[in-house]
């Protein structure tokens, strides 16, 4: 679903999916989840059919986690099929399928994710990486039948709270013995939010991780929105403190609330110095930023007895006060600050991932009086994007920007 310039709260919310891995996330988990909040298995199964690919049945069933209920998903491989490919295999496998644009392009950038993470860990070339988790049969199964199950739900943005990754003692790979979190999982979680878990037991897979960090667009609490319905699915292990399950919820996004989503009230924090290199103050504002402010900007001022000079403006928080007096006199060579109270009227913001041509990029879309007047593609993604495809960069911008339109 996409929405226009102009459009109003009466129009079709946004429909989402929240993942909340509290006990960890896993391929097989997350498509178990979606068929327990009511996937169809026979429009799955048809849609991976597309692949070519033979040698595996798919089975699921109700089962218990603790004192939770799930659905069970597996992919059950014959024991005669190849049961590995490398990374190249994989991408001619699904851009030669007939899925969607929509699947084959989320699936190819879980891939693609999973497979740059182990290339860094065993310190190889991309093209060279050949290895059993990633071509393993039913790990393609799982990666692409998240996908599908994405498109047959009619989900436009996914988001997810905090990952549990379980640590202590090793996992079994094709490599040999690793410890938890497997490698290639730490490394795919780099910038992810991870929550402290009690179990002692991986509790995300690399392909997991490799989902959650390719499709979701953003990580947080629950968000404000319409739940419709909710989704268990069980992992493989039946005794835990913490039930080996993840859920899931699928609803809408609720329309802002003009009154309060769009005023607040911040500080604005100032500063003059006269006697600092520009590149300490670049580091100044590096370090700002890295704390966590709303905004840094310098403006070039003049001071008594006519000295050039530079007053630094930081917009944070209240409660970033303390923390950001602490940095300037510590960092900078001010004497003093200045701050005062500023209310701010600013649009009701949230971002949505778009498929376009040239692969996923997030948008941000800026609503008024609940009406969409911006959006706005990361230009982050945007050059990710057109890099990776060989395009001008103005290309893929105006695509993203059609496609959330």
């Amino acid at each position: 679903m996409h929405y226009a310039l102009g459009m109003t709260a009466s129009t079709p919310l946004l429909t989402i999916l929240y993942l909340d891995p509290f006990s960890g996330i896993a391929g097989d988990m997350f498509i178990g989840a979606m068929l327990d909040l009511g996937l169809d298995q026979a429009k799955l199964h048809y849609e991976l059919s597309k692949l070519k690919l033979s040698g595996y049945r798919l089975s699921a069933k109700a089962v218990m986690r603790g004192a939770m209920s799930g659905t069970k998903f597996d992919v059950e491989i014959d024991a005669s099929v190849k049961t590995y490919r490398n990374y190249s295999d994989i991408k001619k496998i699904i851009a030669d399928s007939t899925l969607s644009e929509r699947v084959k392009t989320q699936s190819l950038k879980a891939f693609a994710v999973l497979a740059e993470a182990e290339a860094r860990i065993h310190n190889m070339p991309l093209d060279q990486v050949h290895f059993h988790e990633v071509g393993a049969l039913d790990s393609i199964v799982d990666m692409v039948g998240v996908c599908i199950g994405l498109e047959l739900l009619g989900v436009a943005d996914v988001q997810c709270g905090p990952v549990a990754l379980g640590s202590g003692g090793y996992v079994k790979c094709d490599h040999g013995l690793v410890p938890v979190p497997a490698p290639a999982t730490l490394e795919i979680m780099k910038d992810i939010p991870i929550r402290k878990s009690p179990i002692e037991k991986e509790l995300t897979t690399p392909t997991g991780a490799a989902l959650a960090k390719a499709l979701v667009s953003t990580f947080g609490p629950l968000p404000a929105m319409r739940i419709h319905k909710i989704g268990y699915g069980a992992g493989t292990r039946t005794e835990q403190s913490i039930p080996n399950i993840l859920r899931i919820v699928l609803g809408q996004l609720d329309a802002p609330d003009s009154a309060s989503a769009t005023s607040d009230t911040i500080l604005e924090i100032s500063a003059n110095i006269d006697d600092a290199s520009a590149e300490t103050l670049g580091y100044v504002s590096e370090c700002l930023l890295e704390l966590g402010v709303l905004d840094v900007f310098y403006t070039p001022i003049q001071m008594k007895k006519s000295r050039p000079a530079t007053q630094i403006t930081v917009l944070a928080d209240e409660s970033q006060l303390d923390a950001v007096a602490d940095l300037l006199f510590k960092q900078s060579t001010t004497f003093g600050l200045r701050y005062q109270k500023q209310s701010r009227l600013k649009l009701a913001r949230r971002i949505v991932s778009v498929e376009t041509p040239y692969g996923s990029v997030k948008v941000k879309i800026g609503e008024w009086k609940g009406q969409i007047v911006s959006v706005h593609p990361e230009f982050e993604d945007c050059k990710a994007r057109a890099k990776e495809k060989g395009v001008a960069l103005r290309t893929v911008i105006d695509a993203a920007r059609s496609a959330a339109m």
